[in-house]
């Protein structure tokens, strides 16, 4: 078969080069349910034949809201062949946001995972005319469920289907991702059959996995990052496992045994500091042999830079220490994939030192999403940058320090809004991302913040916040922090601790009273975190010092609302939520 050119051919390419056993597959009732290359493609042709029966036409729009399964994949492929346009949606957002979206985009099919979501939906599609049908992939009573929709007379049906294949053109919409946004009403953003494809092709040189290998998902699958390595997956004939939940994550890794997956960094924070609680807990020998260890690790260097002797600790360390770091990810790990976030260096070289190399990427939903990502070649990966620009992507930086970049992976433009959509993609055809970035000496892209986050203080001196929070949550005591001070005296943070740790350390430290909202303003504790700020707060010129924190006795979490579902921060919802507590920053300073 030739080189796929649209979405939905992407299956029929694996099965032409190399037809899998287990394409896709989940855990049902304990038991992983696998599906081969030709299973899969049965499920989606059946749908596709299923939506035409239904009436389903060219440009319709289809939504879904569910945790990752291949139902989700069977959805997808067979809407595509009948030249639907997709509409995925977070199950973690309002019910202002899913109404909005609803009919905004003005969906006609809504196909929900489980029961709490359908009762969720239902109501709201009752207000909505647009919309013909509510479906479940879970059986829920008095729901319809979505192998309904498979019930077709097929051969009648066969050449409706190859004749509405036919008209599909790579330049046609394949998906409306609404932006998960920080403030206002979400964004759609078109994104193209074209626009994924190439972006896909130009990835997939730089994941160092071969055909037949494995790999786990478990971010969300309607974020554009999850969704292009989905189909990348497939393009590379990879099968794709999708985790029960994030709680499962680390025995699935034990039983899949994968050789890649996808994260984004807010995860391989807490496994690092799981990983730093257990060696805390450690005595003696085996405490000091671990810290000595990771230690080491944080010292890493790529190429072997750091000389002969540090590389053969580095070989003892590997044996005795982070081969079990390897066996906790399935033993077979050969990259992992972070974005969606900037990824803390330390982190990056602790990884790799421990054979496990963590490949960081960037870019946004509006570019399908890969502008640059590091891998294997040699100085192709540099720590502190998210790596070389994709052959198929342009980049430039402008006056300003804004990063720019335009090719066959910016979208069409935002869905219903042109003028917006001008105010990102200026004549020339230049998507202006909003983050500010230089170019290394190596030619690896380096993000320094969002333009729109930087701040002034009230004494004129700007604040870039992004690159300083990654800094001060190295402190295994510091698991969230967000630094605020725009038009103030001088910059000064909200502080979420590591409270799993920090519990440990104060029932260590003779603290009787572990209530997190206790050890919140407990002296001792405040003591320790200062102790952590002041440490951090030496990289810093003096105008950019954190001088004042106030320690919040909470966990800042997607469904509390200070993240959006990508794990970025919420500035504005998180001042206004803790707003006596940002208040008080200021008032005594």
């Amino acid at each position: 078969m030739n080189q796929p050119r649209l979405l939905f051919e992407l299956l029929e390419y694996q099965k032409a080069s190399y037809p899998l056993d287990y394409a896709f597959g989940c855990k049902v009732g304990g038991v992983w349910k696998l599906y081969s290359t030709e299973q899969a493609l049965d499920e989606v042709n059946r749908v596709a034949l299923g939506l035409i029966n239904m009436g389903a036409q060219s440009g319709d729009k289809i939504a879904t809201i569910s945790n990752n399964r291949p139902e989700w994949n069977f959805m997808d492929l067979g809407m595509l062949q009948i030249g639907a346009v997709h509409v995925p949606l977070y199950p973690t957002i309002t019910d202002q946001d899913y109404r909005y979206i609803l009919g905004h985009a003005h969906v006609k099919w809504v196909l929900v995972s489980d029961e709490t979501l359908y009762r969720r939906i239902a109501p709201i599609a009752a207000e909505l005319p647009a919309i013909q049908g509510v479906y479940t992939f879970n059986r829920v009573e008095g729901a319809k469920h979505w192998t309904e929709i498979q019930q077709s007379p097929r051969k009648e049906l066969s050449d409706t289907l190859a004749q509405r294949r036919a008209t599909i053109q790579k330049q046609d919409t394949a998906t409306i991702i609404y932006t998960s946004g920080t403030t206002g009403f979400p964004k759609g953003v078109m994104l193209s059959h074209d626009n994924i494809m190439s972006n896909l092709l130009a990835a997939a040189v730089r994941v160092p996995c071969k055909a037949g290998d494995k790999s786990l998902s478990f971010l969300p699958l309607n974020h554009i990052y999850e969704r292009m390595l989905t189909y990348m997956m497939m393009y590379s004939s990879i099968g794709i496992h999708y985790a029960e939940s994030m709680e499962t994550i680390g025995e699935n890794l034990k039983e899949i045994k994968p050789q890649v997956f996808s994260t984004v960094p807010r995860l391989l924070e807490k496994v690092y500091d799981k990983i730093v609680a257990k060696g805390m807990e450690l005595t003696g020998v085996k405490r000091s042999l671990f810290f000595w260890a990771l230690n080491l690790g944080l010292r890493y260097e790529l190429q072997g830079a750091n000389g002969w002797w540090y590389e053969t600790q580095l070989k003892l360390a590997n044996k005795l220490i982070f081969s079990k770091w390897r066996e906790a990810l399935g033993g077979n790990v050969q990259a992992i994939v972070s974005g969606a976030a900037a990824l803390q260096p330390r982190l990056a070289r602790v990884f790799w030192a421990a054979k496990i190399p963590v490949l960081e990427g960037y870019g946004l939903t509006e570019t399908s999403p890969v502008i640059a990502v590091n891998y294997f070649a040699t100085g192709q990966v540099e720590f502190g940058t998210v790596g070389p620009v994709l052959d198929s992507v342009e980049l430039r930086i402008a006056d300003d320090g804004e990063i720019l970049c335009r090719g066959g992976n910016i979208m069409q433009g935002y869905y219903k809004d042109e003028a917006l959509t001008q105010q990102v993609i200026d004549h020339d055809g230049w998507f202006h991302t909003g983050d500010i970035g230089t170019l290394t000496a190596q030619g690896n892209l380096k993000i320094t913040d969002r333009k729109k986050e930087i701040f002034k203080t009230s004494g004129g001196k700007y604040i870039a916040p992004q690159a300083m929070e990654n800094k001060f949550k190295e402190s295994v005591y510091i698991e969230q922090l967000m630094v605020c001070g725009e038009n103030q005296k001088h910059p000064a943070a909200l502080i979420v601790p590591a409270w799993d740790i920090l519990v440990d350390w104060a029932s260590k430290n003779g603290i009787s009273d572990t209530a997190i909202p206790a050890l919140a303003v407990n002296p001792v504790v405040v003591s320790l975190i200062q102790s952590e700020v002041d440490r951090y707060n030496q990289e810093y010129g003096q105008w950019e010092q954190i001088k004042k924190f106030t320690i919040l006795p909470v966990t800042w979490t997607v469904d509390s609302g200070e993240l959006t579902p990508t794990m970025k921060l919420k500035r504005k919802f998180i001042i206004g939520k803790f707003q006596k507590e940002h208040e008080n920053l200021y008032t005594s300073s």
